[in-house]
């Protein structure tokens, strides 16, 4: 039993007051002898026996009474709840694209949402989390309200975040009892962290009624010629083999080709499709199968007509960046220091400074304008460089320096592997190759700058240099094969070619939504001119940075649904770019939620939304006893009236 107002107890004490006053106001009968009158005696002995016994029936009435009273005030109840604490619920919606399927009693979401506003407490405050969203502190009307809103997205919200939301919430509140209720399909492809310290919660696992599932993975692009183009859709299967599965492609709403394919269980296979050469071309493919997900039945790209990056070496030459810059992805070309040409400065993508024994002024000049409009620069010393002229460019353009030459042969032997440069270019970790070396350096000092490759000794080889308006890279040794053998090393391709890439950042063949997306549009905007990207349902501002010929754009939260977008000036269309749905939301590998519990005892596990909700509230379930004991009161103060009445000593 619980009290309310446990403090009215004390006055429990009181009571002593009543048994003290009845005590002494029990009166000694004085002995009165009569001759001869035996019966009086006899009565006066039953008289004050009755007497006695009466007073003390009334002490214990009134006690009970008082005790009554003392207790209705108090309010007392049964409950596994503190009354005069709030109850607050957290609930974690899993509303990812993977949850737009069937289960036992329809779309996992929207039963989901159903059942919440069914065996919600209407008297409770609640915050909702979907993957879009946070409601903070909300009623139940509201709750029902945005639930009955909440809608399938492609943002994907991993399980530490949620807990710090769930913390954050919890941080500032007090005499607060807190409830954690998460439901998902739990997906391997969370990021999970669970641990005895996880903020405890009640799991409900949401389950597809089917266990199979085909999606188009990918799309590449092969055998391009002056004729035709061969489009290559990988499509996987997840579940038993498949037969007769139809396949199409558009561009954009004109069917283009059709054909239909066979598929072994849990299998990949490419499907190839042959193309006439288009200038631009908006594809979009489809599969026709009924399966877990439906989403991921239809994958869009989009094949523009793109410019090749336009890169300028000056110094020494140097043969094997010819080779690394074909001529079908980018205009290369060399140039002494004598022969620049310095109008053609600012329509570079990329300047290397190849082994330059000095920087002269005019020249330092025009790299640092370039570079502040947006432009990259690759920095790559002399032998015999000139380090005063290297330094007063590098302090103007990067506030670093290079360091007196060091003479000492030093293996390269530390590649970073996260670096963007890197991406996609090492299946794994290579730890053992055989490392090039170099007879001398010269030690780089930046306090802005990041390790790209480095040596033996941890020096660095290769850094780039941290510029909010450009990529800048420095090299510390001289390449020529007097000083080093660098250029016979397996890295050099990867780190020039990746070099003239991220220089301009082309549009992909498509992207998919939720990642970062990074693209440059080769334009020159008017003061406050900005690009938008726009299709039939929505258009948004993008997060973009403005050059002088180039705009850089940024895209995340949005857009939101797959399908083809318009980067658009005012109402020129620029390009066209496709999004797709995060192939990770296509996987059918979910987590073993009785697994994790044996591991984490903060994880409870329930079987559906409505059992996680009856035991809430029947915890939660307060049984008020005060009218009991008023009662009680009442009771007691009719039984001593009847007993002053009709109880007659």
């Amino acid at each position: 039993m619980q009290f309310k107002n446990p403090e009215i107890l004390y006055f429990l004490a009181l009571l002593i007051i009543p048994i003290l006053v009845h005590l002494f106001q029990l009166q000694k009968f004085v002995k009165t002898p009569f001759t001869n009158v035996a019966f009086l005696q006899k009565l006066v002995r039953e008289t004050r026996k009755s007497s006695r016994l009466k007073k003390w029936l009334i002490l214990c009435v009134r006690m009970l009474l008082f005790t009554a009273i003392l207790f209705a005030f108090s309010q007392p109840y049964f409950s596994n709840k503190h009354v005069n604490k709030n109850q607050h619920t957290f609930i974690y919606l899993d509303n990812s694209l993977s949850t737009n399927s069937i289960g036992d009693k329809g779309n996992l979401l929207q039963i989901s949402a159903q059942e919440i506003i069914e065996n919600a407490s209407k008297k409770d405050t609640y915050s909702l989390q979907t993957n879009d969203r946070l409601y903070k502190d909300i009623t139940y009307s509201t709750l029902k309200k945005e639930l009955l809103k909440v809608k399938n997205v492609s943002t994907k919200l991993d399980f530490v975040s949620i807990f710090l939301k769930i913390k954050s919430i919890q941080k500032n509140k007090t005499n607060t009892l807190y409830k954690n209720i998460l439901i998902s399909d739990f997906q391997t492809n969370y990021k999970k962290k669970f641990t005895n310290v996880t903020p405890s919660f009640s799991a409900i696992k949401l389950q597809s009624a089917q266990k199979n599932n085909v999606s188009i993975d990918s799309v590449f692009i092969d055998s391009t010629n002056k004729n035709n183009f061969i489009v290559n859709v990988v499509v996987k299967n997840q579940g038993e083999a498949k037969k007769n599965i139809p396949i199409a492609i558009f561009n954009s709403n004109i069917l283009i080709s059709k054909q239909s394919y066979s598929i072994k269980k849990n299998d990949t296979k490419i499907i190839s499709f042959t193309i006439q050469n288009q200038s631009n071309f908006s594809g979009k493919i489809e599969t026709t199968f009924n399966d877990t997900f439906t989403f991921d039945n239809t994958f869009y790209f989009n094949l523009n007509s793109t410019n090749k990056i336009n890169i300028l070496s000056i110094g020494n030459e140097a043969n094997f960046l010819k080779k690394i810059y074909a001529k079908d992805e980018f205009n290369f070309t060399q140039s002494s220091l004598q022969n620049i040409n310095y109008n053609s400065i600012q329509k570079q993508q990329l300047i290397i400074l190849y082994e330059l024994e000095k920087i002269s002024d005019i020249l330092s000049k025009s790299i640092i304008d370039y570079c502040n409009k947006g432009g990259n620069l690759i920095i790559i010393p002399n032998i015999k460089s000139e380090i005063k002229s290297y330094n007063i460019f590098l302090g103007k353009i990067a506030s670093s320096k290079i360091n007196p030459k060091i003479s000492d042969t030093l293996k390269i032997t530390n590649i970073n592997f996260n670096h963007p440069l890197f991406k996609n270019v090492f299946s794994k970790k290579v730890r053992n190759f055989q490392y090039p070396t170099t007879q001398s350096h010269y030690p780089i000092s930046s306090k802005n700058s990041s390790k790209i490759v480095s040596f033996e000794n941890n020096s660095t080889f290769i850094s780039q240099i941290k510029d909010a308006n450009s990529r800048i890279y420095l090299f510390s040794s001289a390449l020529n094969k007097n000083n080093s053998n660098f250029l016979n090393s397996p890295l050099i391709v990867p780190v020039f070619y990746n070099f003239g890439k991220l220089s301009f950042q082309h549009s992909k063949l498509y992207y998919y939504l939720g990642d970062k997306n990074y693209l440059d549009i080769e334009i020159s905007l008017k003061k406050d001119e900005v690009l938008n990207i726009s299709n039939s349902k929505s258009s948004f501002i993008p997060e973009q940075q403005t050059f002088q010929n180039k705009v850089n754009i940024t895209t995340k939260e949005q857009p939101n649904n797959a399908g083809f977008y318009y980067i658009q000036r005012k109402k020129d269309t620029l390009q066209i770019l496709a999004y797709n749905t995060p192939k990770e939301e296509s996987i059918l590998n979910f987590m073993d939620l009785n697994s994790l519990k044996e591991k984490n005892r903060n994880i409870h596990i329930s079987a559906s939304i409505a059992n996680v909700f009856k035991d809430l509230n029947e915890k939660n379930e307060v049984h008020w006893l005060w009218k009991w004991f008023l009662a009680l009161a009442i009771v007691s103060l009719l039984l001593e009236i009847l007993i002053l009445k009709f109880y007659k000593p």
